[in-house]
């Protein structure tokens, strides 16, 4: 566990920031709240009894003192375009491991092709898009692969029951798509093609008691980025209930509303993972509540084993290649309910 080290906190106030701090805390880390806005920020660290740091992406003196002392960095400060450089040059600087929740595809693009030789040649940790969208997706692929060291595809369908997108949702997707123009981003026969067609409608039959749906093909996440970087599987896509992307397209849907002491909303998730080599397909499933809350275990399980030394590799990593993805998604559990292959059961 935390054992009172302290662990900085970029974009400490946002939605998933605030679950990330808690998470933390309840794990025995000492979180130092960190951000621009100096106000709200005393407001949280005084929630939490903890240390405030102001600082900006754009100052890279306040980017320095906030990580003083601290053992780690997670970035929760989207749109990440603009913070992951300067949060990453940071950790480096104070040589500490970097993690972040990204789900900007451009984001983790350019994390990968920036950092990958020099955290490499540094020994450095940079773990991105520990998150709902990256992270747990990896997770599960990995451990679907279990002793295949290469397949011929990866699906990663997502069934929500609702998508009522964040504030840093919505600008992280304006980002995205200013990036991108008109183009739509898809990963087949192992490159990355722009593409300006409709993305396809089709049918996904999910675990009971979701059972089948309509969902939005090539509905592209951070999640293929993720797991092309580590795995031989050339065609990797990922595909979201039509209901939910209908929900979070829409501007007038509202942000999320806080239903249980723990602050999450009623929105559960399924995500629904199948690599196929030749005939034989294998699946690993993992569902729960709320995209945004568990976020928050799953980059505090991978600080953990960051600090512990439980990786596979340094450098830039996303959470299928450093970690064990079965132990790893067990030991999220209550908070996961998994269906794994039999190999890892």
């Amino acid at each position: 566990m935390g054992s009172g080290r302290l662990v900085a906190v970029f974009g400490a106030y946002g939605h998933t920031g605030r679950f990330v701090v808690a998470e933390l805390a309840a794990r025995g880390f000492v979180p130092v709240v960190s951000g621009r806005n100096a106000g709200v920020l005393k407001e949280l660290a005084d929630e939490h009894g903890v240390e405030a740091r102001v600082a900006s992406a754009g100052d890279t003196e306040s980017l320095d003192r906030a990580l003083a002392g601290t053992v780690a960095v997670i970035n929760c400060a989207g749109p990440f375009a603009a913070t992951t450089g300067p949060v990453i040059e940071a950790a480096l600087r104070a040589r500490i491991p970097y993690l972040d929740v990204a789900a900007e595809l451009e984001a983790n693009l350019d994390t990968f092709a920036r950092y990958q030789d020099r955290a490499r040649e540094a020994g450095a940790v940079i773990v991105p898009a520990m998150a709902f969208f990256g992270g747990l997706g990896d997770l599960l692929v990995t451990a679907a692969m279990g002793d295949w060291t290469a397949a011929d595809e990866a699906r990663i369908a997502y069934a929500l029951s609702s998508w009522h997108p964040t504030a840093g949702t919505r600008l992280s997707g304006a980002v995205s798509r200013e990036r991108r123009g008109n183009a739509r981003l898809r990963y087949r026969g192992g490159r990355w093609e722009r593409r300006t067609d409709e993305a396809p409608t089709l049918r996904w039959t999910f675990p009971e008691p979701v059972g089948v749906q309509e969902v939005i093909g090539e509905f592209t996440m951070a999640d293929v980025v993720t797991v092309a970087q580590h795995l031989a599987i050339p065609d990797v896509s990922t595909c979201m209930t039509a209901d939910a992307v209908r929900d979070v397209a829409a501007p007038g849907t509202p942000a999320p509303t806080a239903t249980d002491p723990g602050g999450r909303s009623d929105q559960t998730f399924v995500v629904d993972a199948v690599v196929r080599r030749g005939g034989t397909e294998r699946r690993a499933t993992a569902s729960g509540q709320d995209i945004y809350a568990i976020t928050a275990p799953l980059v505090a399980e991978a600080l953990e084993r960051v600090l512990a030394g439980r990786t596979g590799t340094t450098g830039v990593a996303p959470a299928g290649e450093i970690f064990d993805a079965p132990d790893f998604l067990r030991a999220l559990a209550p908070d996961l309910a998994l269906g794994l292959p039999p190999q890892h059961s």
